[in-house]
């Protein structure tokens, strides 16, 4: 599930009730780029997750802290 910091809490419940036997979901997002406005860093559906999985041995978090985008994008989010 890509951008899944634009997520609610409800919405990332909804796709992780759903998941059969067998299945593996990856989430990814940065919780700096969120668009929706319903949602912000600390109440987004990707940060309530990793919150809420932490201690879970089905679950594992990744943090990466160096981005891939262009010269252009990391002035940006940076200035912006």
């Amino acid at each position: 599930v890509d951008e899944a910091q634009n997520l609610t809490p409800h919405e990332i419940k909804t796709v992780l009730t759903r998941a059969g036997e067998g299945t593996k979901v990856v989430l990814t997002g940065d919780p700096e780029q969120i668009d929706n406005p319903y949602v912000d860093a600390l109440s987004n559906g990707l940060t309530y997750t990793v919150e809420r999985f932490k201690q879970s041995e089905l679950a594992g978090h990744v943090t990466l802290r160096k981005g891939e985008r262009s010269p252009l994008a990391e002035l940006a989010a940076q200035l912006l």
